[in-house]
C-alpha cells in the first residue's frame, strides 16, 4: 500500500492539529502546570499571562489545521504550508536557548519539544516541496 502525499498531508496536518490544540489548551487553561511541572522554570504572572497568550495562538493554528486538512493541492494549502513550516523553524531554537540560559533546568524541559518541531518541520518542508512538484506537474 503506498501513501499519496494527500494522504500523508491530511494525517500530518491532523496530527498537527490535535498536539497544537492540546499544548494550546494546556498553555491556556494550565499555565503554571506547563511552566513549573512540564518546563521546570519559575513562575510568574507575566509568564502565565504570555502561556495563555501562546495558548489561544496554537489553538488557532490547531483548528485552521484541522480545517484545511483535506483540502487538495492549492495556492492556500501551499500558503498554510510554508506558515506551519516557518513557525516551526521559528519556535524550534527557543527552548535549547532557554536550557542554555538557564531558564530551564533539565534535558526534558526542551529535548522533546526540539524533536517534534524538527520532525514537523521537516513533514512540512517535504509536503511543501510535494505541493510544489503537484502544482507545476513536473516530478524530481
Amino acid at each position: 500500500m503506498t501513501t499519496t502525499p494527500e494522504t500523508s498531508r491530511k494525517v500530518l496536518l491532523t496530527i498537527t492539529a490535535v498536539t497544537a490544540s492540546a499544548i494550546g489548551a494546556l498553555a491556556l487553561f494550565g499555565p503554571d502546570v506547563l511552566i513549573q511541572t512540564v518546563k521546570t522554570a519559575a513562575p510568574s504572572a507575566t509568564a502565565n499571562v504570555m502561556a495563555r497568550t501562546v495558548g489561544v495562538l496554537l489553538m488557532a493554528i490547531g483548528l485552521l489545521n484541522f480545517l484545511v486538512r483535506r483540502h487538495g493541492n492549492s495556492p492556500t494549502m501551499r500558503a498554510i504550508l510554508t506558515v506551519n513550516l516557518a513557525l516551526q523553524i521559528g519556535i524550534m531554537p527557543i527552548d535549547p536557548l532557554a536550557f542554555l540560559g538557564g531558564t530551564y533546568a533539565t534535558l526534558g524541559s526542551f529535548v522533546p519539544n526540539t524533536i517534534l518541531h524538527i520532525l514537523l518541520a521537516a513533514g512540512f518542508a517535504w509536503q511543501l516541496r510535494a505541493a510544489r512538484v503537484a502544482s507545476s506537474g513536473t516530478t524530481r
